[in-house]
């Protein structure tokens, strides 16, 4: 299934992008959609290209019935982000991967922080892929939607954490 969000935030790319690394702001969405953040590695610096990977322990209650008996009440959600240094213009790109323990779906998609004179638009592109024979197309149709909800959670939540801390 195709993933496609899109929304744009009232700051600079480098504010945007210490929010989206920050431990504490990646705690609080953890904590808000009831999960809570197993553990954050940054490796590299900020100023250049670096390497975050985010553990996260997630509820299913939003997951079909079927889908809870099968994996349980929680999940185990590793993203892995690559994210390339700024271009000229501050904008910045990363390679996301999304891996779900114990169940059969994965997410691969480009993350964009484009700079829009002191605007960010913020980009997803990218695929939800289940490898269930059969069930695995209607598996990352389920998915697809509840990814997109992310991004814009996320987005939502760092103009107000941005705004907490001006």
């Amino acid at each position: 299934m195709a993933l496609n969000a899109s929304t744009t935030l009232p700051y600079s790319v480098a504010q945007v992008t210490d929010t989206f690394i920050s431990e504490a702001f990646l705690r609080h969405i953890s904590e808000l959609v009831g999960g809570n953040l197993v553990s954050v590695n940054l490796d590299g610096s900020v100023d250049g290209a670096f390497n975050l990977t985010v553990v996260r322990k997630l509820p299913t209650t939003r997951l079909p019935e079927i889908a809870r008996k099968i994996v349980g009440e929680s999940l185990s959600v590793t993203q892995t982000e690559q994210w390339q240094a700024p271009a000229a213009d501050g904008s910045r790109t990363a390679d996301v991967e999304v891996k779900v323990a114990g169940a059969p779906v994965d997410a691969k998609a480009v993350q964009k922080l484009v700079a829009e004179g002191g605007s960010t638009r913020v980009e997803l592109e990218g695929e939800v892929t289940s490898g269930i024979p059969f069930l695995g197309g209607k598996i990352a149709a389920a998915a697809e939607p509840m990814l997109a909800k992310a991004l814009n959670l996320q987005a939502a939540q760092a103009e107000a954490w941005i705004a907490g801390r001006a």
